[in-house]
């Protein structure tokens, strides 16, 4: 097919040529019960995450590098797909959760298609999306979790080369939080929107553009805000990068989301920053 599934559209054949994500055919790098999300997605037992391989953003700061750059794992079938869907299911998931998985849509709708699982399914995404691609996952989609990176195009063309980032994550956030709130009685998100933000190094004014934005969205949105940057990826180039944030950046997003009047929040205290937060890629 001509892929044009996220906003590169780079219109390669795939599977039988690689994409400007880097992949083909349908590449995962690891699936476990992963603890480290929000309280409400990794729950008691911790959440079925199920890690792509390939990415069209290519984050020069990715922390799960190899992941993203197809360095490592494992080719599989969209029936496959739905048998580990099975197993973490069996294992006790507290849900399903697709991590980077636009690129793979149409196989992830076949393998639902095998087998749809009891449990809610997670679409944890970058936010670089179409609306086009995010209609399709709005079929099995109960939980949207997706990053809003950048507002400042001189940031995202520096970090990604995608200076549109925001063109079209702005709108895919948006349509994502219109997914309606609900969560069981001790806890656990059934269905709703949590927005994720990485403060950066040097970047926390954007970051306040990034909590007015998520202000604007409806109530029953929650915001995550973490403070984990830990320097990794290709960063030889980006002096700034190659630290951690400060106290002072860190407070300066904190007031922003005083400030704003933001409700649902889930923070991460500075200081969080921890490689135990980057998986082994052993698939």
């Amino acid at each position: 097919m001509n892929c044009k599934r996220c906003p590169v559209a780079c219109g390669a054949d795939r599977p039988a040529h690689n994409g400007a994500c880097g992949v083909n055919g349908l590449k995962i790098a690891k699936y476990y019960l992963h603890r480290y999300e929000e309280p409400p997605v990794s729950f008691k037992n911790g959440s079925g995450c199920v890690f792509f391989c390939g990415c069209s953003l290519k984050c020069v700061f990715c922390q799960n590098y190899e992941l993203s750059r197809n360095t490592r794992g494992k080719e599989i079938t969209p029936s496959r797909l739905s048998e580990i869907f099975a197993e973490l299911e069996e294992a006790g998931a507290e849900n399903i959760n697709l991590v980077n998985p636009t690129h793979y849509l149409d196989d992830i709708a076949r393998a639902f298609e095998i087998y749809r699982p009891k449990i809610p399914v997670v679409y944890n995404t970058h936010g670089y999306e179409t609306l086009q691609s995010l209609e399709i996952a709005d079929k099995f989609t109960d939980i949207y979790l997706p990053d809003l990176k950048f507002i400042d195009p001189f940031l995202a063309k520096r970090y990604t080369a995608r200076a549109d980032y925001a063109d079209y994550a702005l709108p895919a956030v948006k349509f994502m939080s219109g997914k309606p709130l609900k969560m069981s009685a001790d806890g656990k998100m059934l269905s709703g929107c949590i927005v994720r933000h990485l403060i950066l190094p040097l970047a926390a004014y954007d970051s306040v553009e990034v909590v007015k934005f998520v202000s604007t969205l409806p109530d029953s949105v929650y915001f995550s805000l973490m403070s984990q940057y830990t320097p990794y990826g290709e960063i030889e180039r980006f002096k700034e990068l190659q630290r951690r944030i400060t106290a002072r950046e860190y407070d300066r997003v904190l007031s922003a989301v005083k400030e704003h009047g933001l409700k649902n929040v889930f923070l991460q205290e500075h200081g969080s920053a921890d490689e135990r937060y980057i998986p082994d890629w052993d698939y």
